[in-house]
């Protein structure tokens, strides 16, 4: 569907696509009140970026609220309309410090932050979805608190290796990095059906059925360049939308 209401902003189609994954966190029930936040690097160095606004809904967002933000820019949090400070600390740092961190998506969702709640808060590879994430999670055991901007420092720089594009926050919820909106929210999508198959399968106290660390490899890097999916999937969820609730592309 054409919006043309939403043309004569900048990075129109990015602005709707951000949208429609915010809308869909909620649909799917992955978000936390006004908390939690996604953004999109929109320049080539990655540290210009569209942003939710402070502690909106997100089943209420619209390509039109995005904030856009210069990770280098000191006074950010001093201007009029100024983010979370929370999320400029997170995604402010991932956006000047990790390259490949093109778009970055932070939430607390029910399965993945039980898992980050767990001592033993890896991944095991016990289902075709669980092995995606083999060798490709960091887990951080040393939660420093609400992250601003040391914190958020922190955190970035576990987060070089450009396989690894998912951050389990111990204590707190997960980090999910990707290369655009689809891509990532299709890896954070799957990241929290994996978690909670596998909280589910803890849950009847049965031995669990482990993958080999070969075929789960085999499987993570067939899926790192698996063609299609994640475009058809957030096309698909615009297109819904579209049909729902067309004001999210406004």
């Amino acid at each position: 569907m054409d919006h043309p209401t939403t043309h004569n902003l900048s990075h129109h189609a990015q602005r709707v696509d951000m949208a429609a994954a915010f809308r869909w966190t909620a649909h799917l029930n992955m978000h936390e009140a006004v908390a939690n936040h996604f953004s999109l690097a929109v320049s080539d160095d990655g540290k210009q970026f569209l942003i939710n606004p402070n502690q909106r809904h997100f089943s209420l967002i619209k390509a039109s609220d995005l904030l856009h933000l210069d990770a280098d820019d000191p006074d950010t949090l001093n201007r009029p309309n100024a983010p979370d400070p929370t999320a400029w600390g997170l995604h402010a740092a991932m956006h000047r410090d990790v390259p490949h961190a093109r778009c970055v998506m932070h939430v607390h969702s029910i399965f993945s932050t039980v898992l980050a709640s767990l001592a033993d808060s890896r991944l095991p590879a016990i289902d075709q979805n669980s092995a995606m994430f083999f060798n490709r999670v960091v887990v951080d055991a040393h939660y420093g608190g609400l992250a601003f901007a040391d914190e958020g420092a922190r955190c970035a720089a576990q987060l070089t290796d450009p396989l690894k594009r998912v951050m389990v926050m111990g204590n707190h919820g997960i980090l999910v990095l990707g290369s655009d909106v689809a891509d990532t929210f299709n890896r954070m999508y799957y990241f929290e059906r994996s978690a909670e198959t596998y909280i589910r399968a803890l849950q009847t106290g049965q031995t669990l059925r482990y993958l080999s660390d070969d075929v789960a490899e085999s499987v993570a890097a067939e899926m790192d360049v698996y063609p299609d999916q994640a475009t058809r999937f957030l096309t698909d969820i615009k297109q819904m939308l579209d049909q729902s609730d067309p004001s999210y592309a406004t």
